[in-house]
Formats: structure tokens, sequence, C-alpha cells
């Protein structure tokens, strides 16, 4: 069996390759940036601030992103943007080399690394319709879902910890040359341009993309399901290290901790290889069913104070599980997307769904303080429990096949 068959073309050849090389610079930077807020002798507060800026950039700009991505060339988007991350990781190396770095710099870099991420994965998501045919798109989701998982989870973090063991400058050097290595591997790529009139049908306002997803009902109620489940998966993130990391209940130590969160990404990635002829096998409806029963596995063995081997089967099937929604989910959505307005649609549905996640995680915080751990994972269940009861009746009843595979075909470059 082939898991990932047939080339898709030049273009998105260039926009994977594209991807890949700005992934692995992305999980480098993202590791890198709390070790140079310590070289500039932050404190802890500052450390996290860093880390916390990184985050900020989806709440207060993503519809702003959407709108962006839509009105102009995807290419020289894709490009500007990864040039421009490689001269600021380019800056901080020069920064770290001549003394003169400080938390206001890194704080203002990380805050524009933010917005430079929420223009890139707009931008990548709606390219893949203008590139590779419907019958493609769920190989190009799951190749794209596939390389994330690899660079920006996998390979990204331990190499740059490999040079910043040698040189902090080699790791913020080797994420720039990176990022400069996306913008020759965009730069490959051809689009077809759409109609003038196509580019201005959407409407120049930045929320038109919110009101076409809440007005089609497979986008809008996937996108409510998502956020639904990402309230486990932030109370998991937040607490889960708490729980397993010594002198936590599992007593792991940091570096066992570390192989629970990479066989996540194992699994993630496994799934992905095999998301095409898993659909081909047991549908659409049944993959996402059982998608949504992994988010009750990621959280019920901490709430039911199981052993070790379960919390790590959980987090492998929930990580696989995760992989395969967001592959089936971003086909179905740009399927279902007028191409003018499908920046602006993935803006505003990320919004939604990952505008969860830091509130959630910050009142697992608050609540473990109160009530321990276990009680928030507990709680966390009966939540994933209840979203999967409510899923499953609604996916029964619906026809998510038919979004995958549609009948209209926008034509991508040859």
């Amino acid at each position: 069996m082939r898991l990932l068959p047939l080339s898709l073309g030049r273009p998105f050849n260039a926009l994977w390759f594209g991807t890949g090389a700005a992934n692995l610079g992305d999980g480098m930077a993202l590791f890198v940036l709390p070790l140079l807020a310590i070289a500039a002798d932050a404190s802890p507060g500052g450390v996290a601030a860093v880390t916390a800026a990184l985050t900020l950039a989806w709440p207060i700009f993503g519809l702003h992103a959407g709108w962006i991505v839509d009105r102009v060339d995807r290419r020289m988007l894709l490009s500007g943007v990864n040039l421009v991350r490689a001269l600021m990781l380019s800056g901080l190396t020069v920064s770290h080399f001549t003394g003169t770095l400080s938390l206001p710099l890194l704080l203002t870099v990380a805050v524009l690394l933010g917005a430079a991420e929420t223009l890139v994965d707009t931008a990548l998501t709606s390219t893949i319709p203008m590139v590779v045919e419907p019958a493609g798109r769920n190989r190009a989701n799951a190749r794209i879902e596939a390389t994330i998982n690899v660079t920006n989870q996998l390979a990204g973090p331990p190499l740059a910890g490999l040079l910043a063991g040698l040189a902090l400058a080699l790791a913020t050097g080797a994420s720039a040359a990176l990022y400069a290595l996306a913008v020759a591997g965009i730069a490959m790529m051809a689009l077809r341009r759409a109609p003038a009139e196509a580019r201005t049908a959407g409407g120049s306002d930045v929320v038109a993309g919110f009101r076409y997803l809440w007005r089609q009902p497979v986008v809008r109620t996937l996108t409510l399901f998502t956020a639904m489940m990402n309230i486990p998966w932030a109370v998991a993130t937040a607490l889960l290290v708490v729980y397993a990391v010594s002198p936590g209940p599992l007593d792991l130590t940091t570096t066992q901790y570390g192989l629970v969160l990479t066989a996540m990404a194992v699994g993630g990635l496994l799934a992905a290889a095999v998301v095409e002829p898993l659909q081909r096998r047991f549908g659409v409806t049944r993959l996402l069913i059982v998608d949504a029963a992994g988010t009750v596995l990621l959280v019920a063995p901490v709430a039911l104070d199981g052993p070790v081997w379960t919390v790590v089967a959980g987090a492998v099937i929930a990580g696989a599980g995760s992989s395969i929604w967001r592959i089936l989910v971003a086909t179905i959505r740009q399927n279902l997307s007028p191409p003018e307005l499908l920046g602006r649609i993935y803006a505003a549905s990320r919004m939604l769904s990952w505008g969860v996640i830091p509130a959630s995680a910050a009142l697992a915080g608050v609540a473990a303080e109160l009530w321990g751990v276990r009680a928030v994972f507990v709680l966390a269940t009966g939540l994933a429990v209840v979203v999967l009861g409510v899923f499953v009746p609604y996916a029964l009843r619906t026809d998510l096949s038919a979004a995958i595979e549609p009948k209209v075909d926008h034509q991508p470059v040859a």
C-alpha cells in the first residue's frame, strides 16, 4: 500500500518544500527565543512574556490576516513574510553577537513572529486549492500536516537545542537560513490568478469570512466542535506535565515526559501518512467520530487515575486523531468555501477554534489550584464525552463525504 501516492504537481511541490523549510525554522525559533531571553538576563516573568507574546497575534490580528491574504498575491505574501522572518532572526543573531540583545527587542520580535505566523498559516491553507484539484486536496493537506509534524514538532526543537548547546547564534542563524530557503521554494510556485471580479466579489470588509462561515452549516458546525474539543486539549497542554513529571503521580522524569510528547507527535505523523487509505476504508464520518473519541482518551486516563501506559496510549491515539481531524476538516473547509473568501474563512475558523485555548488553559490552572489536577481532568473528560455524544448523531445524519469530494472544481495550475 502506498501511503502518500502520486505527485501533486510542481506548484504544490514548491509550496510543500517552502512549508517544510519555514516550519523547521519555526520549530527552531520557538525553542530558542526563551533561551535568548535567559541570555539577556530576563526574569522568569520576562521569559514567560516572550512565550506569551508569540500567541497574541491570532486573537488580535487573525481576522485582518485573512483579509490581507484574500487581497494580495499569495506567492508574494508567503515570500515576503518569510523574508521578513529571516531578517528578524538574522537581526537577533547579530544582536547576540554584539551584546545588544534585550528583552524589549525579543518581545517585539516575538509579537512580529506571531503576526507572521497568522499570515503564513492563512495563506498556506488558502493556497492549496489554487494548486491542487479537489480530488487531491486530502492528499495535499495530509502531506502538509505530516511535514509540519516532522519539522515543527519533531525535528525543530531538538535541532535548535543541539545548535544552541554549541552557540545560541548558530540556532538563530540556522533558523534565518531556513526562512530564506523557504523564500526560494515559494518563488518556484506558479499560481493561477483569479479574475479581478472574483477577487473583489467577496467584499472588502474584514468580517466577510466570519459571516460566510456562520451561514455555511457544515463549516460552522465543524468549527464549533473543534473549539469545544480544544478545551480538553488546553487542559492537557497546561496540566499534563504537572500530573506526569515527578513529583506528580506518574513520577516521570522530564526526559520521559518529552518522550510521551514525541510519541503523540509520531502518532499524528503516522495518521497523516495513512489518512487517505483510512478514508477509503472507513469513510469520513467514521473517521471523524473516532477522532472525537480520541479527545476523550487524551484526558480520561488521568481522570480515572490510570497507569502510565494508559496515559501514553491515550496521548498517541489523541495525537493521531487530531491530525486526521485537521486534515479532513481543512479539506472540507477548502471545498465548501468560495476562493475569494477562503483566507478570511480560515482566519475566522482559527480564531473561534483556537481562541478558547488560552482562556481554557488559564482557567484550568486556577481550577487545579482550587480542586487539584485530577479533578480538572475529570471535568475535561466529562466535557469531551458530552461533545462526542452530540457529535455522533450530527455526523451520522450529515453527508460529510460529499464535502470531501465536491462536484465543483476550481481549476488549479496544470
